[in-house]
């Protein structure tokens, strides 16, 4: 695929991640070359923050959210003056990544809810969306979220139910497809794919992790969201262009890019 063919938006990529640091600048520029106009860098771990700075100083397309992730909940008294700090910089457009993981329960599931109410809470007074994490605790979350009344935000990596999404819709939060939508197995959310309403249809590489199918085992990069866009699109009976632009003005309009 030629520079410019596709206009595409990876909205949730932790490239400050240490993964990166032997060849960050040459991954960067691949997603350059394949038509990547937008990135949300993610930060979640807090000893990478110099990093993420820079690029977001460096690269005029790169976006920065800021979130203490659940595995990290049981820190928060430790990270939250960190957080408030970083949510000062420029060209941070969310708050995130922040929610629920009851799969690996780094830290203990009250101090989970805890800490995501509380940066909910935040989100809203900066007037911020939110980038969702969820695995394995998608009644909780949604339970909190309904709550806490959000409707400014996005499910990453999208692994709920049918029921999941059309709740996370009522909300009026973006549903993102990452690299699990292309595995042979990924039924249900190729489903998911099909039904989402284009005006809350989002991408992500999710990178270093989750490497679509056709790179499946390799370390993620924003250059290989063409193959999650491919396969959304051929659910969608579309063509890869038009799933690259819808997704890429969606990203624009949550993260108030305009």
């Amino acid at each position: 695929m030629s520079k410019g063919e596709w206009v595409m938006f990876d909205t949730h990529a932790h490239l400050a991640d240490s993964r990166f640091d032997i060849d960050r600048a040459k991954v960067i520029d691949n997603a350059v070359q394949e038509g990547i106009l937008g990135v949300v860098c993610i930060c979640s771990d807090f000893e990478k923050l110099d990093v993420f700075y820079q690029l977001l100083d460096e690269y005029d397309f790169i976006y920065g959210a800021v979130g203490i992730h659940p595995h990290n909940a049981s820190l928060q008294n430790k990270l939250k003056e960190k957080l408030h700090q970083a949510l000062e910089k420029n060209k941070i457009v969310a708050l995130g990544e922040i929610g629920l993981d009851y799969y690996y329960e780094n830290s203990p599931r009250d101090i989970q809810k805890e800490v995501f109410q509380n940066q909910l809470a935040l989100a809203k007074q900066r007037n911020l969306p939110v980038i969702i994490h969820s695995r394995e605790a998608m009644k909780d979350t949604l339970d909190i979220l309904q709550n806490e009344e959000i409707h400014h935000g996005v499910i990453h990596c999208f692994s709920g139910t049918e029921d999941d999404m059309r709740i996370c819709l009522d909300m009026g939060l973006y549903i993102s497809l990452a690299g699990p939508v292309t595995f042979p197995k990924a039924s249900n959310l190729q489903n998911i794919a099909h039904l989402v309403p284009p005006g809350k249809l989002l991408v992500e590489t999710d990178s270093p992790y989750l490497a679509p199918q056709s790179v499946r085992g390799k370390r993620n990069e924003p250059s290989f969201l063409k193959y999650t866009i491919q396969k959304v699109s051929s659910l969608r009976g579309v063509s890869p262009k038009e799933i690259g632009q819808i997704t890429f003005q969606n990203a624009r309009k949550l993260f108030c890019l305009f």
